[in-house]
């Protein structure tokens, strides 16, 4: 008993030493998050944030403002690389509805606002800032099978509401195929005000049920170059050698054709703003970024994509 006593004693006494000599473990230091160790990493700036690690703006909207607004994101990109600027088009209205669901910073448009539109973001406490970032002719185009050079108003909105369904009439031959941007286009609502209704004279006016209604302007030019007897509309900078440009008649009877410097002078008679909203509280992001799409390099690049300059 006593030579097992002693055994005893002497394991305790060594776990005791064993114990003793092993070192505390080091204090965890704990960060304001909860995450274990440093300072809590910044977080990069959502949709119209202020200029941190990253910042992205959202644009939405005209298609026709599509190929230049992604070519200032490209351009602005390059002198602000923290600032990513995306772009997506879908027409004038989309852009308009993304604004109202919050879901855009900025609403891309080539038609104004309308009323309707405008008290639906009111009644949101979304106050909008309108800006005029450009302008643009609207080019109506054909095949170029056809031997037509230009059209008149009053003849291109009777082909238009289907009154004139062949083209014997205008010097043509074959029947008219009617190729329109869709109605959330606002180059289709200008359109339609402008030429189907002659500056908004006859409300009742409307595209005839026949109409080919396509969502881009690359889709009416390629569907024109393609179809015999073909006629559509499309922005001055989506031009190519693919499909004929027809002169627009003035109230002279002279064929205006669709230039910058037509559009510039106001000779031409389809011709338009091109328009950015924002909201008037708008992140200073936002407003940075409008400020030199106004100035000397993001008016550079309106005219480089063969639209015409506000200034």
């Amino acid at each position: 008993m006593r030579r097992m006593l002693l055994l005893v004693c002497a394991a305790a006494l060594s776990a005791a030493v064993f114990v003793a000599g092993c070192p505390k473990p080091a204090p965890v230091d704990v960060a304001p998050s909860g995450e274990m160790g440093g300072a809590v990493p910044e977080e990069p700036t959502a949709t119209g944030g202020g200029a941190t690690a990253s910042t992205t703006i959202q644009a939405k909207g005209s298609d026709t403002l599509l190929q230049v607004a992604q070519a200032w994101a490209e351009e602005y990109k390059k002198a602000h690389p923290d600032v990513d600027v995306s772009v997506t088009g879908g027409g004038s209205g989309t852009g308009f509805k993304a604004m109202l669901d919050g879901t855009t910073d900025i609403a891309n448009a080539s038609r104004a606002i309308k009323d309707e539109e405008k008290q639906a973001c009111e009644d949101k406490g979304i106050i909008l800032e309108e800006m005029i970032v450009g302008y643009d002719g609207i080019a109506v185009v054909v095949n170029k099978s056809n031997p037509l050079a230009a059209i008149s108003i009053d003849d291109l909105s009777d082909l238009y509401v289907g009154n004139t369904r062949d083209w014997s009439p205008l010097g043509g031959k074959g029947e008219v195929v009617l190729v329109s941007r869709d109605s959330t286009s606002g180059t289709y609502e200008y359109f339609k005000e402008h030429v189907v209704q002659k500056n908004g004279k006859d409300k009742d006016r409307d595209y005839a049920a026949s109409a080919l209604k396509v969502p881009s302007n690359e889709q009416i030019r390629e569907q024109v170059a393609k179809t015999a007897g073909a006629i559509g509309y499309i922005g001055l900078g989506y031009l190519d050698d693919s499909v004929k440009v027809l002169g627009i008649l003035n109230d002279q009877g002279e064929s205006v054709q669709p230039s910058v410097e037509g559009v510039k002078d106001g000779s031409y008679p389809i011709s338009r703003p091109l328009l950015c909203y924002i909201k008037t509280d708008a992140p200073q992001a936002v407003k940075d970024y409008l400020d030199w799409v106004l100035g000397a390099e993001g008016q550079a690049v309106v005219a480089r994509e063969d639209f015409v300059p506000v200034k």
